[in-house]
């Protein structure tokens, strides 16, 4: 089994792609909605959270935890590593393949506060995208909105507009809620700007380490859902990824 780890439901846009490589793979799936946002919280809240959820994951069975929020990626992952015996699979900031894929030298990175703060983030830049100018834009708000299930239209302008303002002719989805925004920020961006969602790329790596677990790839795809917060837009977003799924499948779950 695998367990996948949001602040909220912004980490079913990576499961969506797991359950897409790995469809006979179990998951469960936590999203700590009662404590959504991260991006403002402090690197010591976010540890005790990631841990506290990490070890309810592990109580159900998981082998290997995707841990599928940013801002938990740079706050926690090297805790969680140095504190459990299974694999982590963070968020890798997807710098990279944007430096590699920009014509004008300009990469757009929209993501929270703390992820921009996070070492992981930083280093990355350091080491690819030299010679780039990375614009960041805090993305104040959206997470919220996409808990909600709104679309913020005019705030998603004014973040874009920040960007492709100053030349970006690539932006790089920082939160794994943004791919739940992505065709307002691309509509928004216009047809010349490129868009980056690491989602595909996490979900290739969690194969890569899942392939290597004693029992590989294994299960009989069941899913299930925990939510500590409200479950409407959970529940919501997953009959919209996969409509097949039942009341069944979700729960509200304290997680101390």
């Amino acid at each position: 089994m695998t367990g996948v780890y949001d602040s909220g439901i912004g980490g079913l846009s990576v499961w969506r792609e797991l359950a897409a490589q790995m469809p006979e793979q179990d998951y469960v799936y936590v999203a700590d909605s009662a404590h959504c946002p991260y991006g403002d919280k402090s690197p010591d809240y976010i540890i005790e959270r990631a841990s506290s959820v990490v070890r309810f994951l592990t109580d159900q069975g998981a082998e290997a935890v995707v841990v599928a929020c940013n801002t938990a990626t740079a706050a926690a992952i090297s805790y969680l590593r140095s504190h459990f015996r299974i694999p982590f699979v963070g968020m890798e900031p997807a710098v990279k393949p944007a430096a590699l894929a920009s014509r004008t030298g300009v990469v757009g990175v929209l993501a929270t506060a703390n992820t921009f703060k996070g070492r992981l983030y930083r280093d990355t830049v350091m080491r690819y995208a030299s010679g780039i100018r990375i614009v960041e834009v805090v993305g104040k708000g959206l997470v919220e909105a996409v808990e909600r299930g709104d679309v913020p239209e005019e705030l998603i302008r004014s973040y874009v507009g920040q960007m492709t303002g100053e030349g970006a002719d690539v932006i790089v989805l920082g939160c794994t809620h943004f791919p739940f925004l992505e065709k307002e920020i691309a509509a928004a961006a216009g047809p010349s700007v490129r868009i980056i969602n690491p989602a595909p790329a996490v979900a290739r790596q969690t194969r890569r380490v899942v392939e290597n677990l004693p029992h590989g790839i294994s299960g009989c795809g069941r899913r299930e859902f925990h939510t500590t917060g409200d479950p409407a837009c959970l529940i919501r977003t997953v009959l919209s990824i996969d409509p097949s799924l039942t009341p069944d499948h979700f729960h509200r779950t304290n997680i101390q």
